[in-house]
């Protein structure tokens, strides 16, 4: 029974890990004042641009960087739109999820083909940490992942004491909330929406590079499968902070690994239930928290300085 249990938890770990990543990314954005319901295209383009990158490198942290770097592209196309012609974000980000869908699918079928059997891209390896990860149960729990889950965590705090510790954090969540009044003081609202959609898009490009390269070492088309929305549903969850994101992370993960673990039991469930409940525990978690979570008052409202 309590094998059972760590390893349900070692699965929750390591199925949150793409919402949480894109998660503690988009809180920034949205604190900003912007909605990005793009994140599950651009999760998909940054999966498999990481793929693609660790293939012909032979380097999973060249994956990353790629991933990174075709985030942050994408962000850049957004925040134009969004921020300087002021489209309706969630039009937007509508548009860049069918984008991101259309683009890694046409890639991939150019590049691999349709039916090829795909090269297996250098996979980050589980650290073994010598004492730590021998410990019983506590050395399964915390010591025995790869380097991409510790460097998570880590930048988690970071951007959590940045968001609510430094000017900077005090000068994204004041934009969020009165643009108007930020301009009057001298703060640049457009330099500092474009910087945390960047960084957002940035994040969303590495969580989808998790996915292909941390994961299973490889890509599908559509592999995010949601996982974008739930990212997003992990803010609200979360209240717009980022160590917020992570609880709402681990709620979400276990719904994934739930499924998985029970489809690995061959029960009677219907494999349709099987790969509803990550979606319907999304929204049994955000009934939960349906007005006691209030968003920037500035969110998706275009500023206009003249």
């Amino acid at each position: 029974m309590l094998d059972t249990i760590v390893n349900f938890i070692n699965t929750d770990i390591r199925m949150m890990m793409p919402i949480l990543i894109a998660a503690m990314g988009l809180v920034y954005s949205e604190r900003a004042g912007i909605l990005n319901i793009g994140a599950e295209g651009i999760m998909l383009i940054g999966s498999f641009a990481g793929y693609v990158g660790a293939v012909y490198s032979g380097s999973p942290w060249v994956g990353i960087l790629a991933a990174l770097i075709s985030g942050g592209l994408v962000g850049i196309l957004f925040a134009f739109l969004t921020i300087t012609l002021q489209a309706d974000q969630t039009v937007v980000g509508a548009a860049m999820n069918i984008f991101g869908l259309g683009l890694s699918t046409t890639l991939n079928r150019v590049i691999f083909g349709v039916n090829a059997n795909m090269p297996k891209a250098n996979a980050f390896s589980t650290i073994q940490i010598p004492v730590l990860s021998d410990l019983p149960i506590v050395g399964e729990l915390l010591f025995q992942y790869n380097i991409l889950v510790y460097l998570a965590i880590l930048f988690l705090l970071i951007l959590h004491i940045v968001m609510f510790r430094t000017k900077l954090g005090l000068k994204v969540r004041a934009v969020g909330e009165n643009p108007r009044a930020c301009d009057t003081l001298g703060i640049n609202v457009y330099r500092v929406r474009y910087g945390a959609v960047i960084f957002s898009t940035a994040m969303c490009g590495i969580a989808g590079a998790y996915m292909s390269i941390a994961q299973l070492s490889m890509f599908s088309e559509n592999m995010v499968s949601g996982r974008g929305y739930i990212a997003l549903s992990a803010v609200v969850f979360g209240k717009y902070s980022p160590l917020g994101t992570l609880i709402a992370g681990l709620v979400f993960g276990a719904g994934q690994a739930l499924q998985v673990k029970m489809a690995a039991l061959q029960t009677n469930f219907p494999d349709e239930l099987l790969q509803a409940i990550p979606y319907l525990l999304t929204i049994f978690a955000l009934v939960g928290v349906v007005g006691k979570s209030v968003s920037p008052a500035a969110e998706t409202i275009p500023y206009d300085k003249d």
